[in-house]
């Protein structure tokens, strides 16, 4: 799930709208709303661990896409180890065989063969398909969640936070990652129609 990692890649809000404002405005009517501006930023951050630790939708998605995952490559195995048998099954009794039917037998072990890629092809399409849309969808739910969040709490930037973001240090006063996943996971459940309590602290450190 490392690449789960990428749906918040950048930062997810930027206010801009002033900026056309201040291109027309007065000089003096510019720096006054340029200093409240200034004065009234208030940003904060989001910590990517926490999010996919702790968010319950991705637990549920990670869980189903593994599990498709496994069901899959048993089934490509299976595929894989009975063309095998054909194959062995073929070079013992070659001998026997006339050139007829053992160019009949090859031709249609070079299909299975064939077929055999096609689908492990597919399968691998399939999931990579499966998690891209699990990938917008945790974008989606998280982006949709900051907004109103972000408006409720008077924030006008939220950054990501992890190994690969440019952001190196953030207090944790500016840390929001607990009450953000605790509202998606209240709101997952409202989604969900059910009904079940939301621990008392998602995002406590355990002792592994």
């Amino acid at each position: 799930m490392k690449n789960v990692s990428l749906i918040i890649n950048a930062v997810l809000f930027v206010a801009v709208a002033v900026l056309f404002y201040l291109h027309f405005a007065s000089p003096s009517v510019k720096k006054a709303v340029a200093d409240q501006a200034v004065t009234d930023l208030k940003v904060a951050y989001v910590s990517t661990d926490t999010l996919i630790k702790y968010f319950e939708y991705v637990k549920d998605n990670k869980d189903i896409f593994e599990a498709k995952g496994k069901r899959l490559q048993k089934d490509l195995s299976n595929r894989a180890t009975t063309l095998q048998s054909e194959i062995e099954s073929y070079q013992r009794n070659r001998a026997n065989l006339t050139i007829g039917q053992a160019n009949a037998i090859e031709e249609d072990l070079g299909k299975k063969q064939q077929n055999l890629q096609l689908f492990q092809q597919r399968i691998e399409q399939e999931l990579m398909n499966d998690q891209d849309k699990m990938t917008r969808e945790i974008y989606e739910k998280l982006t949709g969640y900051l907004k109103t969040y972000s408006a409720d709490n008077g924030i006008q930037v939220v950054f990501k936070y992890d190994q690969t973001s440019d952001m190196l240090y953030g207090a944790n006063v500016l840390d929001i990652s607990k009450a953000v996943v605790d509202g998606m996971n209240e709101q997952y459940r409202k989604d969900k129609g059910t009904t079940v309590p939301a621990p008392k602290d998602t995002t406590a450190t355990k002792k592994k």
